[in-house]
């Protein structure tokens, strides 16, 4: 079992930067696949970002592709989502989670199997 707390959010003018973290405990979380997710007003959850357990294969939506970059130091088992040129339709409450081993990079919610609380993002215009 793993729990994920998400921290970083709030309230950003259009073209501001954020930075989110996800600290993981429970395990160590340096074998592991991780994504960002999403959910606007509204709207289904969307998929962010992904990165490998190592670190050295991420993808991107391509919504957030260009202005985001998503990281981690499994030395203190934490991943992080770098969101510069931020817009008002990047307002969401933004979770992390933990990859199912046998699908990495999915962008389906469901192949995710731990969740954070999220962290809420708010940009105004």
């Amino acid at each position: 079992q793993v729990q994920l707390v998400e921290s970083g959010g709030g309230l950003v003018q259009a073209g501001g930067s954020l930075r989110l973290s996800c600290a993981a405990s429970g395990r160590t979380i340096d074998n592991v696949g991780m994504g960002w997710f999403r959910r606007a007003p509204g709207k289904d959850r969307e998929f962010v970002a992904f990165i490998s357990g190592n670190g050295l294969w991420s993808s991107y939506a391509d919504s957030v592709k260009g202005r985001s970059t998503i990281s981690r130091d499994n030395a203190k088992n934490t991943l992080y989502l770098q969101f510069d040129s931020l817009k008002p339709e990047d307002t969401a409450i933004y979770y992390c989670a933990v990859s199912d081993p046998y699908e990495l990079g999915s962008t389906a919610a469901n192949d995710y199997d731990y969740w954070g609380q999220g962290t809420q993002v708010t940009v105004s215009s």
